[in-house]
């Protein structure tokens, strides 16, 4: 669609939108934002990005000092308490804050890794490990390169999303490549489908829960349809896990 096209259907002029692309200082009314959300065909996800990067005239909402997150001890009771189920916490630019044993199991210890590595999208692009166990490797990559550029909007001062942006756009191309696209996803629910190392291929699905009172982080949590082979690799999963095994198993079929 031609800048005119879409200046015409947000109902300002084609010189005023011109301005908006190019960054202008140009502060528009909430109601233009929303028009040029529209005008652009924009999900809900597409539009709140709109506004991060454009801002509107309402009062601006005081950001508190961007400390470390860290999780409170009734959420890690929680995620134990979902201990049949992969659960992990994704924090301010994907940063994994915490995941019970099946999580772990399922995708990786994050623990075990460096402090500066236990992000989700650096996991995804940067671990080989990652990119044999998804099936659908490049459908997932891509979805964390779109939910990084959602959460860096919010806050495009934040040093340490602008370093790991920076770092994943020097060692990988095909981030890279996304990034440049400007594509923003919100994950809310969605699948995955897995080709594990012990117990073969797996399609879990996943539901996102906010957490009121840390609305930077947001609880992840992976199931399998009741009675399916997926089920049943997970909860042969579960079993391996709770056997305490500490060798390098065979793979093991769910079968």
């Amino acid at each position: 669609m031609r800048r005119e096209e879409v200046a015409l259907l947000a109902g300002v002029s084609a010189d005023y939108y011109a301005r908006l692309e190019q960054g202008r200082r140009i502060t528009p009314s909430p109601a233009v934002v929303e028009a040029v959300g529209r005008a652009l065909g924009l999900d809900d996800a597409g539009r709140a990005h709109l506004r991060d990067l454009i801002g509107t005239t309402a009062a601006p909402v005081r950001r508190r000092a961007r400390g470390v997150q860290r999780v409170r001890p009734g959420l890690y009771q929680l995620l134990d308490a979902l201990d049949g189920e992969p659960a992990l916490v994704l924090g301010r630019r994907t940063d994994v804050l915490a995941a019970n044993r099946m999580a772990k199991a399922l995708f990786t210890d994050f623990e075990r890794l460096p402090p500066r590595h236990r992000n989700y999208a650096r996991w995804m692009f940067l671990d080989d490990a990652a990119r044999s166990l998804f099936v659908d490797w490049d459908l997932q990559a891509r979805a964390a390169v779109e939910s990084l550029r959602l959460d860096a909007g919010r806050d495009p001062d934040d040093q340490a999303t602008a370093a790991l942006i920076a770092d994943l756009r020097d060692h990988s191309r095909e981030f890279a490549h996304w990034w440049e696209q400007h594509r923003v996803h919100q994950r809310t629910h969605g699948s995955k489908r897995l080709r594990h190392p012990l117990v073969g291929e797996l399609t879990v699905e996943y539901e996102t829960l906010s957490l009121p009172g840390d609305p930077d982080m947001t609880l992840f949590v992976y199931t399998a349809e009741a009675g399916s082979s997926s089920k049943r690799a997970l909860d042969l999963l579960a079993s391996w896990t709770l056997s305490g095994h500490s060798r390098n198993p065979e793979h093991i079929s769910p079968a």
